[in-house]
């Protein structure tokens, strides 16, 4: 790392995370162009001069700041882990996908036993690849601490896809090191400016950074950061053979979108919040907010036709104690609607305007997904609603126009 780099490192551990969004990666900026330029090359020239030639058993990784091949560095993924290694609290590595970024830090703990919950199928994917290939033993989340031994792993999904409840980190971790384990916390849906899990004790984090880092639905990257430097070398160094680094285009839309991070995250989790608040106070009209003409008897009556519960973390109560230290900042902008029947939630999409029926989520648009679409092991009436930034007031009354519009649906049938 160049002198200039460490100064201007200095200088932005000092500022906002909305800040550091900005100007983590001015030191990488060597031309004139104020946007980062488009890098395509895979190759880069050496030195030309045989006295700066440095062969490949004297590189070290954290004071060498040319690239040479792209498997190993480039300029765009370069600047995206800058920013990320700020904006997380410790040193980053980007994947092709979130499922390649598991699939390294695997690798690289290679756990005999994992404990995991339900949460995102995918994860449950990879690790049946590595128990075909290894053996590893998958326990239950909330398995007695004396089942894990050293050097296995919990992994902590929080908040959960797809119902965005969340865990505390504190109480898994605590659970992991008193056996020796580590614990892994996929913090996807508690995105930075959300959640920081390394306060509370996670050894490694997890991204799909397709999701709210990439904030537009037009990137695929997985992000792994931890805290220990060995471990950050030993990753990047797999992470070579492995073959699952990020492209050029993927980390210069990673950049474009984590400047605006902080703006997207924090209206979405608002809007989603608001949403939630209103939907419950729809189903419990008792908990109703006074004024509220979308929250009248008529409109109650509606929902509860056709809608069973809805789930989100600003909803667990009883959990505020610790929810409030672990995201002090929002909870989330995915929430869970279980429809009365499986023909409701397969209807229900269709009926809305403004949010797009599809999988994924963290884009700025509101998406809506009927989850058994692409999730063999859900209820198939769950509906999972990923929350964009248009105004919730908008998506408010679009979600009771469908509601009503599938109430008189089923009144005209019987």
């Amino acid at each position: 790392m160049s002198p200039s780099a460490k100064a201007s490192n200095g200088l932005i551990s000092t500022l906002s995370p909305a800040t550091q969004a900005i100007h983590a990666d001015d030191h990488l900026n060597r031309a004139e162009d104020v946007a980062p330029a488009m890098h395509v090359s895979t190759t880069f020239r050496y030195a030309s001069k045989p006295e700066d030639l440095v062969p490949a058993k004297d590189l070290d990784i954290d004071t060498f700041d040319k690239h040479i091949y792209s498997r190993h560095t480039a300029p765009n993924t370069t600047r995206l882990e800058a920013l990320l290694s700020t904006l997380l609290h410790a040193h980053a590595l980007t994947y092709t996908s979130g499922l390649a970024a598991l699939h390294a830090a695997l690798v690289f703990l290679n756990p005999a036993r994992i404990a995991i919950g339900d949460g995102y199928h995918g994860s449950h994917g990879v690790i049946g690849l590595h128990q075909k290939i290894s053996g590893m033993q998958k326990l239950d989340l909330n398995c007695a601490a004396e089942e894990l031994q050293e050097g296995d792993v919990i992994l902590l999904e929080t908040p959960l896809n797809p119902t965005g409840e969340a865990y505390e980190i504190a109480k898994y971790a605590e659970k992991a090191h008193s056996r020796g384990a580590y614990l892994l916390v996929d913090a996807t849906f508690g995105p930075p400016g959300l959640q920081d899990p390394f306060a509370h004790g996670a050894d490694v984090v997890m991204h799909s950074g397709t999701k709210y880092l990439g904030g537009h639905s037009d990137m695929l990257c997985g992000v792994l950061a931890v805290e220990r430097k060995d471990w950050y070398r030993k990753l990047a160094h797999e992470r070579t053979y492995l073959g699952s680094v990020l492209g050029s285009l993927e980390g210069w839309l990673g950049v474009r979108s984590l400047r605006t991070l902080e703006l997207r995250v924090q209206r979405q989790s608002q809007n989603a919040e608001k949403l939630v608040t209103w939907l419950d106070g729809l189903l419990r009209p008792e908990k109703a907010t006074n004024g509220d003409a979308s929250q009248s008897s008529g409109n109650s009556e509606v929902v509860r036709a056709v809608v069973e519960k809805i789930a989100h973390a600003s909803l667990q109560h009883e959990d505020k104690s610790w929810l409030q230290k672990q995201m002090p900042n929002g909870y989330g902008p995915v929430f869970a609607i279980w429809m009365k029947n499986e023909n409701l939630a397969r209807a229900f999409p269709s009926r809305l305007q403004l949010f797009h029926h599809a999988t994924s989520l963290g884009g700025v648009e509101s998406l809506i997904e009927w989850r058994t679409m692409s999730d063999t092991t859900v209820d198939t009436r769950l509906l999972r609603v990923s929350v964009g930034v248009e105004n919730w007031e908008d998506l408010r009354d679009d979600i009771l126009a469908a509601f009503k519009a599938l109430d008189s649906e089923q009144h005209s049938k019987s």
